[in-house]
């Protein structure tokens, strides 16, 4: 039985995106209804979308989204990975200013049945919240790549919810029949080294993806596999361990701006986070789904 999916990404810039996308396209069992991007140089971001839905030979339909935060600057302008499009056709012409119309819609048009992915900044799913107040109660789901909610991580702030934290902090206030977040404390461990990349990603949808993850690796040396795990753990649930609590987003505090704020066990608690990680398992997944 296929699961309904709405993506919202920043593809371009970390290239979790692409490898998450890959995933989402090859997989049998996800009906992949629509891609939004987010942040700066959306057109560009919506060419590498498109030119791996070229090459899985899907009409998927893509929108350019919010390219600057609600409130405060853009720290995200750029999508450097588009610059090795030259070798992957794609569509170069996408509706702008309809992101959050087209997700309005299609949510309303299958009630129940979606789960919104989210693995960029939260501005496009803020407004679409703000604008019809219905919609997380029409959704099947919510998964969120973003956030760091356990001490192992150094207190470290995660990068979706810092570039646009006051759209994390209405997003977080919704009540969805659930809402799945996949933080730093898990992903972080789940990484693979440029060369073992490059030996891994030589078929179907992951040639186009090692072409774009080879600008990644001009200033890094592995692939941190954050967006394909939250994607992965929609369809399969073993993946990672959750707990619920309750996940609130620092806006007070401006050195600290975005920190999630996470109490487990709360009693108002809606919100389940991934506190272990089956990294084998995820792996085995991850590369049986895209054909290596």
């Amino acid at each position: 039985m296929t699961t309904k999916v709405l993506l919202d990404t920043d593809i371009g810039s970390d290239i979790d995106d692409a490898v998450c996308l890959a995933y989402l396209l090859a997989h049998p069992d996800c009906d992949l209804l629509g891609i939004t991007t987010v942040t700066g140089e959306g057109t560009r971001r919506a060419m590498l979308a498109s030119a791996l839905c070229r090459v899985a030979n899907r009409d998927v339909p893509i929108y350019i989204g919010a390219e600057t935060p609600l409130l405060i600057d853009q720290r995200q302008p750029n999508a450097p990975q588009a610059d090795a499009l030259g070798n992957w056709p794609h569509e170069r012409d996408f509706p702008r200013g309809l992101a959050v119309e087209f997700m309005r819609r299609t949510i309303r048009g299958n009630p129940g049945e979606i789960v919104l992915l989210t693995i960029g900044p939260l501005t496009n799913v803020a407004l679409l919240f703000a604008t019809d107040p219905d919609i997380p109660d029409l959704l099947k789901g919510l998964v969120t790549m973003g956030g760091s909610f356990w001490s192992g991580v150094n207190g470290a702030m995660e990068w979706n919810i810092i570039l646009d934290p006051h759209a994390a902090a209405m997003v977080y206030r919704a009540r969805p029949p659930y809402h799945r977040s996949i933080g730093l404390d898990v992903t972080t461990q789940v990484t693979m080294a440029a060369d073992e990349v490059r030996q891994h990603f030589q078929t179907g949808l992951l040639r186009p993806v090692l072409d774009f993850a080879e600008v990644w690796f001009t200033e890094r040396e592995r692939i941190t596999f954050h967006d394909p795990l939250a994607a992965a753990v929609i369809f399969d649930e073993g993946i990672c361990d959750f707990e619920t609590g309750r996940v609130t987003i620092e806006l007070d505090d401006r050195s600290a701006l975005g920190k999630t704020h996470w109490s487990p066990g709360d009693a108002d608690g809606h919100h389940e986070v991934a506190t272990s990680v089956n990294i084998g398992r995820f792996f085995s997944h991850y590369f049986a789904i895209t054909g290596k």
